[in-house]
């Protein structure tokens, strides 16, 4: 039988609907586990977690909006993923992780073989923390390294940490989505993260929704994928105060781009990125690959798995 989905959304969860989850995570019966916004006993969340741990079919699981919610909790949850090695995708947005739940994650997160995806949206991160998450972005012989990252909300990072992040993405990450919407980065990060764009060769999509951009912002994008080809695919400038016009501008010539590489790319490629992900989309990559270049005017990133999930 192939493993299945559990979703439970803001319940109250009972010690035998724990249960039986636990059994099925234990049986390799279940692909994807989202529990977002439930209540469980302290007991209870240690029981999943050591089914999690050792559960072979789980690739994705969901515990945002405060699930996890101590220190002991996220124990737990470190001690699971350093014996699962089956987990591609973790949820922890809305988790009052602070500085010390990612000291206490860290060692799982920097190491685990097979994690891809991971969201740390609004979970009051600060400068110590960031630091470890550059330390998660390359891969080495182990571990594939990080290819999507959500870091929205975490305004205790100061310019001094997202400067560092900044480097670190665009020296070693292999990062193709990178969501920072909702961060106090001002127009001197945005600079330096252009340069980080120009830099990559891997990132397509890059969310600054609400992060305090001017036209000057606006101004250095435009600048670049003018005269720099980048992998960028989608830029999020949307709830900054840049004109609609830069915007558009921007937005004309990533289509341009996009239009250039069909023309050049042979016949069996035109159109998207690679026959791989045309035909086995990636489980990491929830954005589809085969619509133009974009910057996005309003809110979200449209058909993102994150965007379903986190709130």
């Amino acid at each position: 039988m192939l493993p299945a989905s559990i979703q439970i959304t803001g319940e109250l969860l009972s010690a035998a609907e724990v249960q039986d989850i636990c059994e099925s995570l234990k049986e390799d019966g279940v692909r994807l586990l989202s529990v977002r916004g439930c209540q469980l006993s302290d007991r209870d969340f240690g029981r999943v977690c050591a089914s999690v741990a050792e559960s072979r079919s789980l690739a994705q699981l969901n515990l945002n909006l405060g699930v996890v919610s101590s220190i002991s909790r996220t124990r737990h949850l470190a001690d699971a993923l350093k014996t699962n090695r089956s987990l591609q995708t973790l949820f922890l947005h809305g988790s009052p992780l602070l500085d010390a739940g990612l000291v206490a994650l860290n060692p799982a997160l920097s190491t685990h073989p097979t994690l891809v995806c991971l969201d740390l949206g609004d979970c009051m991160l600060g400068e110590e923390a960031l630091a470890l998450i550059c330390g998660m972005l390359p891969p080495d012989g182990a571990k594939s390294g990080l290819r999507e990252l959500t870091l929205s909300a975490n305004p205790r990072i100061g310019s001094k940490g997202w400067a560092r992040f900044a480097i670190a993405v665009a020296h070693s990450s292999q990062l193709r989505v990178l969501n920072l919407d909702y961060n106090p980065l001002g127009d001197q990060i945005a600079a330096m993260l252009a340069v980080t764009v120009a830099s990559s060769r891997t990132l397509e999509v890059l969310d600054l929704e609400g992060t305090g951009l001017t036209n000057q912002s606006a101004q250095v994008f435009l600048d670049m994928v003018e005269n720099y080809p980048t992998s960028l695919r989608v830029l999020v400038l949307a709830e900054n105060d840049i004109s609609p016009e830069l915007q558009q501008q921007i937005s004309d010539l990533l289509s341009e781009g996009e239009e250039e590489d069909n023309r050049e790319a042979p016949p069996s490629l035109r159109g998207h990125a690679s026959s791989t992900e045309k035909h086995q989309p990636l489980p990491w990559l929830p954005h589809s690959n085969s619509g133009p270049p974009m910057v996005l005017l309003t809110s979200g990133l449209g058909e993102s798995l994150l965007a379903e999930t986190e709130m």
